[in-house]
């Protein structure tokens, strides 16, 4: 059984981000001074403003060594702009005496985005300001099956005029709304290639939900925003190169370059998921076979139980609840139960190998509500990664289990909005987008 000391895993199983969202500890990449030069100053300066939480003006100028001056011309403008606004800096004045210290703080009432997460069980979205402070939250559960593009559409909008109700907030003082469907998904053009939620394939998601919220919408795939939630709030904001694979109804895989978001030249870049991991192997639910989710995600799970345990009278009961009952078998030393959990926790190992040696991250976090089966990552299926994994006389990548709720996810499409706007507000063009 996994073991809560091994020297590379950590374990978090709290709600998401306690203790970062709505505090003074700011949001996004904590991007290295002068590793962003191609990026206007202007959105440069901001950026580390949202960041930081809270900056005074002569740090930034030292991060980005430019003159004092410089600071103080760029800073003026996004006051006036309404973007920046000047706040206390209370960790100056915990040692200064006489006038109060100042800093530079990110205005939130400059706008507002929502987050949305689509699935097939719950849907879930969140309201953020343009600090990325927390407003709001909604969560809506519902029947199980793939719908048509239109019923999911009228779906985010009764969502939406939900949370934004919550918030205080009319839908049309939105920014923009992000939006996460799990499958193969193409954000710069909008289109669902194939999700498990939609009755068909190369749907014009984007266009069809902004045409329905009255609102900008942008779209991605649902493992790219947990990875940006990280990159965003998370585990992931001070590091360059890290790696997510999610374990829900499927997996996926997130993956930051350089502090970058990777998708790949189509947009569908990373379906770790959809590799294949054996021949003319077991079906998966795109429709090919031998794919590793075939193998790990939980519909392949309570496939093995149906067969190894002959559970074929309980097919009426719900994925979560035969899951819930194949754990406690697990547990309770029923050998079937066990060998199931084993047998998907090998297939993962090889998947986060494969991971290992053809990006080297630095952190590996595991994410999602599977990940309280901590059969799957076990130490010896840590191990397993371990010994498949090339050596380069260094420790293998740190592995980071993260058992968090669909509230990441809809975080990760709100940091999306929020990205996309501060790109528009600032005039860099879609194509230079950088989460």
């Amino acid at each position: 059984m996994f073991s809560s000391d091994a020297e590379n895993i950590s374990s978090a199983e709290a709600g998401p981000f306690t203790g970062l969202l709505g505090d003074a500890s700011g949001c996004g990449p904590l991007v290295p001074p002068l590793s962003d030069e191609a990026r206007p100053l202007r959105l440069q300066i901001f950026e580390r403003i949202r960041a930081a939480g809270r900056t005074p003006r002569v740090q930034l100028a030292r991060d980005l060594s430019i003159s004092p001056a410089t600071v103080t011309a760029v800073t003026s403008e996004l006051i006036e702009a309404g973007l920046v606004e000047e706040v206390s800096d209370k960790r100056e004045m915990e040692t200064a005496r006489g006038r109060p210290a100042v800093a530079l703080g990110v205005r939130g009432a400059a706008g507002h985005v929502a987050g949305i997460k689509l699935s097939d069980r719950q849907h879930m979205a969140v309201i953020v300001d343009f600090a990325g402070n927390l407003l709001a939250d909604e969560a809506v559960s519902r029947e199980p099956g793939a719908m048509s593009s239109e019923a999911l559409a009228q779906a985010t909008q009764r969502l939406l005029g939900r949370v934004c109700k919550k918030a205080g907030l009319d839908p049309r003082e939105l920014s923009s709304v992000g939006v996460g469907v799990p499958g193969f998904v193409n954000s710069a053009l909008g289109i669902a290639h194939w999700s498990p939620i939609l009755t068909h394939r190369e749907a014009p998601l984007q266009s069809l939900l902004s045409k329905s919220l009255g609102l900008p919408v942008v779209i991605d795939n649902d493992a790219n925003l947990v990875t940006l939630a990280e990159l965003w709030f998370g585990a992931g904001r001070s590091l360059s190169d890290f790696a997510v694979v999610t374990i829900e109804h499927g997996l996926g895989m997130g993956l930051v370059l350089n502090h970058r978001l990777y998708r790949g030249s189509r947009g569908v870049g990373l379906e770790l998921g959809h590799t294949k991991v054996q021949l003319d192997g077991a079906l998966c639910r795109c429709g090919q076979r031998g794919c590793l989710e075939a193998y790990v995600a939980d519909y392949a799970l309570v496939r093995e139980a149906t067969t190894a345990l002959n559970w074929s009278s309980r097919e009426l009961q719900s994925v979560n609840s035969l899951l819930e009952s194949l754990y406690d078998q697990a547990k309770a030393g029923n050998m079937a139960a066990q060998s199931i959990f084993q047998r998907a926790g090998r297939y993962l190992a090889l998947g986060l190998a494969n991971v290992v040696n053809l990006f080297d991250p630095e952190l590996i976090i595991l994410s999602g509500e599977r990940m309280r089966f901590d059969y799957l990552y076990a130490g010896q299926h840590i191990a397993e990664m371990t010994a498949q994994s090339l050596t380069a006389n260094r420790p293998a990548p740190k592995i980071a289990v993260h058992a968090w709720g669909d509230l990441l996810w809809a975080h990760g499409a709100a940091a999306l909005a929020l990205s996309v706007v501060t790109q528009n507000r600032f005039g860099v063009v879609q194509a230079q987008l950088a989460e």
